[in-house]
């Protein structure tokens, strides 16, 4: 089958899109340096000064939980399940990002100082509890990061012809570029683009599949075909064998999956965890939650409008494998999306497609090469190998970590490839490997009796547990052990959920049987931020005038903040369980347990819910950000100008130097009277 684009469309997107966001960040990081003090220390590289907003942190968690998987499995599940699987898909993973929120909140109460969860690990328990969680930290940032290039580059090879080989090797490149150059920063204003990018094409892809394609053009011809879908091949397990059905025997095992597999991916992800530290106190809850309640949309209308469509278009002569359905190994390697897109849009979609999955690709990989960089700085070079570290090598080190996980991924993905692990496998298994890790960490900051020999074994137990339920399965189910075996849902069911579930025992057993802990929480607080000095000096900027840098009357302001937090976690604990509710058992369950099936009328209204839906994560993501950071862009734009007509600081001259620290209550620009030294041009 020949491809829609061309290779060259496709090295231009990837190498050409690439350049052009590092470039774009070359230029932000030196616009931040020179108008808002963003100075590239080791605490701005990992922390971004805490200073951060919640409209942008809302919009790093959309972007950085939209992987290409997200949009390429949740299409695959509704191809085969009906319009259950992206819901499963949806509301399986928001619920993490909602709970998450409770443990970020409190991350920043017990650690405010904290660059990575693990140090919070070391500061608790002592290196060895450490050095386990460093383990499970490191293989889920793997895991995420093979994930987001297998499935990337299968749909890039598919779309434009390119080896695959080649795409994981080059999908990488920009985006190790921009992270380093920005840090945790470009991760997140580059997230906001990424994320306002894949809002439009997802937008067009739901107004061209339900109002203006001339093949299907309404939910009603929509609902029509998929109907006629269901004659032809009925579903085994759903409720009449239809597609418009919640009730999915197969779904609901892709659910529990889905649901334990994120689990570990969030609360094991240091990424998460840099954006919850990067956050400012009172940004850190309503960004968490606007970010998860915004993201439900993305996979549910994406996969809703795409998945059925392939379904609906697989008769018709502009589907790429017309006459035949689709082969079983081409929806795991996540090709549903695309071939919709191209029979929709023809070239005009696959280009959509391409744009869509660079964008979710690269976004949540910058924040991989973030989360990676600070387990390597901070939890093992100054942890382990020097203490001492000045702030510049530390920097060093980040940006080494960075290249070399890179570099590294891209090889591990290729060899992947070739031994025919695809993304759907890798999405399955996640939760096999990290979710044993998912209990003691989350106990680690909200329960203070779990000891440290509990919390060092139940994850190593844990995982041991979900590698014999999951390889027993296989075997028992398969007759061998293979990729098709092993990639069996039964299999992967059995290993996920022994890998979530078994440390619910082993802690409790561990904990009393060696006695339990009376935690304080002292050695968190106590955890200090990075010495920056040498880089502030050479750069002649006082450390104060740095976002998040160390300020006179500190004490006054933790206090207040301590309080604000102490609020915010009591809000997010009762938030958190009420939208878990409603999203895992008060809107699904009674269409599951009816096993009622949708009429024309009810998946209109289902649909119509989804686009309203994508336009609230729009307002949360896509406009609020903006709203936000109004005033400190106008102070910007403005020292730009003045700099262009020739009004600019000079050498000796008095200026002004607006406190930058964004995460202030109010948005006023507070000024003081400074001499600033000359300044390099």
């Amino acid at each position: 089958m020949e491809p829609p684009l061309s290779k060259g469309f496709g090295y231009g997107i990837v190498l050409g899109l690439g350049a052009a966001f590092a470039l774009g960040m070359i230029l932000t990081t030196w616009v931040l340096k020179r108008y808002k003090n963003e100075l590239q220390t080791s605490e701005m590289f990992s922390t971004a000064g805490r200073t951060v907003k919640s409209g942008l942190v809302s919009a790093a968690v959309v972007s950085s939980w939209t992987w290409a998987a997200t949009l390429l499995q949740s299409s695959g599940v509704a191809y085969r399940y009906g319009v259950s699987g992206p819901f499963w898909y949806a509301s399986g993973a928001t619920v993490q990002i909602l709970l998450f929120a409770t443990l970020a909140i409190e991350l920043k109460r017990r650690a405010p100082n904290a660059h990575t969860f693990l140090e919070v690990i070391k500061a608790r328990y002592g290196t060895n509890a450490h050095l386990v969680f460093t383990v499970f930290g490191l293989m889920t940032n793997v895991l995420v990061t093979a994930m987001l290039l297998t499935g990337g580059s299968a749909v890039v090879t598919s779309l434009t012809g390119m080896p695959t080989a080649a795409a994981c090797f080059l999908l990488p490149v920009g985006v190790v570029a921009y992270t380093l150059f920005g840090g945790i920063k470009a991760t997140f204003l580059t997230d906001y683009v990424h994320t306002v990018m894949i809002l439009i094409i997802i937008f067009i892809f739901a107004f061209t599949a339900y109002a203006t394609s001339p093949i299907l053009g309404s939910p009603g011809v929509v609902y029509d075909l998929i109907t006629k879908a269901a004659k032809a091949h009925p579903v085994e397990g759903n409720a009449e064998g239809s597609y418009l059905t919640m009730r999915s025997r197969e779904g609901a095992i892709f659910f529990v999956i889905n649901i334990v597999g994120n689990f570990g991916t969030v609360f094991c992800d240091n990424g998460y965890y840099n954006k919850a530290i990067a956050a400012s106190p009172v940004s850190a809850l309503p960004g968490y939650i606007l970010g998860g309640l915004s993201w439900f949309a993305i996979p549910w209308l994406c996969a809703t409008t795409m998945g059925l469509s392939a379904l609906a278009l697989e008769t018709n002569p502009a589907f790429p494998t017309y006459p035949n359905r689709m082969p079983d190994a081409d929806v795991t390697a996540g090709l549903v999306l695309p071939n919709a897109a191209v029979a929709l849009l023809g070239k005009g979609g696959a280009a959509c497609t391409l744009l869509l999955i660079f964008m979710a690709v690269t976004s949540a990989s910058s924040a991989e090469l973030i989360a990676v960089s600070s387990i390597f700085t901070y939890d093992i070079y100054q942890t382990y190998f020097n203490p001492g570290a000045s702030g510049r090598r530390l920097i060093y080190m980040a940006h080494s970590c960075v290249i070399g996980f890179g570099i590294v991924m891209a090889g591990f993905s290729t060899g992947l490839y070739y031994i025919g692990i695809s993304m759907g496998y890798l999405y399955l298994l996640m939760g096999v490997i990290v979710s044993s890790a998912v209990l003691p960490a989350s106990l680690t900051l909200m329960w203070k009796r779990q000891n440290a020999i509990a919390a060092t074994l139940s994850p190593v137990l844990g995982l041991a547990t979900s590698l014999i339920a999951w390889l027993v399965t296989a075997k028992k189910q398969g007759g061998a052990l293979n990729v098709a075996t092993t990639g069996a849902n039964n299999p992967m069911l059995a290993g996920n959920v022994a890998a979530l579930l078994s440390p619910f025992i082993y802690i409790p057993i561990l904990t009393y049987a060696f006695g339990p802990e009376d935690y304080d929480y002292k050695s968190m607080a106590a955890i200090r931020k990075g010495d920056d000095t040498d880089l502030t000096a050479a750069a002649n900027v006082d450390p104060e005038d740095v976002p998040g840098g160390h300020r006179t009357g500190e004490s006054a302001a933790e206090a207040e903040e301590q309080a604000k937090l102490l609020k915010s976690s009591k809000i997010a604990k009762i938030m958190t369980a009420t939208m878990t509710l409603i999203l895992l058992i008060l809107w699904p369950m009674p269409l599951y347990g009816t096993g009622y099936v949708f009429s024309k009328k009810f998946f209109t209204g289902w649909v119509s819910v989804g686009i309203l839906w994508l336009f609230f994560s729009s307002f949360c993501v896509g406009i609020w950000p903006l709203v936000e950071g109004r005033h400190s862009m106008a102070q910007t734009f403005r020292g730009i100008f003045k700099d262009l007509t020739g009004k600019g600081q000079g050498v000796g001259r008095r200026a002004t130097i607006t406190d930058a620290r964004e995460g202030s209550e109010s948005d006023e620009a507070v000024e003081t009277e400074k001499v600033t030294p000359p300044t390099k041009t």
